[in-house]
């Protein structure tokens, strides 16, 4: 398992995808045997939001919400253009989507993912189907957007292109990461293209 630093460069690529027209077959059945069941999670603190989002995004290196102020992270998870939906199975959350449609006539699903515990069972179409129609039963929707890195699960495009996404454009970054990053998971991917540069 390859270990970066906190520090390091990291450069990846970050996939922009859209749905222009809601789907037509009907909503995605659970895999057999599964009982979960999503809870809407009005107005959460931050505590327990970053707790969630660090459970599914931290070895994908998600950081963004780590940046934000504690005032601006509350204020962005009360505005009444984001809804936080968590997927409940055995009494904990393991894994939730986010929708943010402050932006007229398109919705964004902003966060999407399960925690490791979760990988394998079939749960993540059933959850990005549920966000799917979620986004578009909402007033003046128009088009769904997402985006996705090389940072993320390898798997991740696939199953947005298979949900119905189409990718619109890509484009090559690099940061510095705020956190240590384990990435044996994308050394194994064909789609991902990572490079650490060790801080000097």
């Amino acid at each position: 398992m390859k270990v970066l630093p906190a520090g390091s460069t990291v450069r990846y690529e970050i996939t922009w995808l859209e749905m222009k027209s809601p789907p037509r077959s009907k909503a995605r059945k659970l895999p057999r045997g599964e009982s979960v069941h999503l809870v809407e999670c009005r107005e959460p603190p931050a505590w327990w939001f970053l707790s969630l989002y660090d459970a599914v995004g931290r070895d994908y290196a998600w950081e963004d919400m780590h940046e934000l102020d504690p005032e601006e992270l509350a204020g962005f998870l009360r505005c009444s253009g984001t809804l936080l939906c968590a997927m409940i199975r055995d009494g904990w959350p393991q894994g939730f989507y986010m929708l943010d449609s402050s932006n007229q006539g398109t919705c964004e699903i902003a966060y999407f993912g399960l925690v490791k515990q979760a990988i394998g069972r079939g749960l993540g179409s059933w959850l990005l189907d549920a966000a799917v129609r979620r986004g578009w039963s909402q007033n003046g929707v128009n088009k769904l957007a997402v985006n996705t890195c090389s940072l993320d699960h390898p798997r991740a495009i696939g199953l947005y292109v298979n949900s119905g996404f189409t990718p619109i454009r890509t484009e090559s970054r690099e940061r510095a990461l705020k956190r240590d990053y384990r990435s044996a998971c994308r050394e194994r991917s064909n789609n991902a293209r990572l490079t650490g540069i060790p801080p000097a």
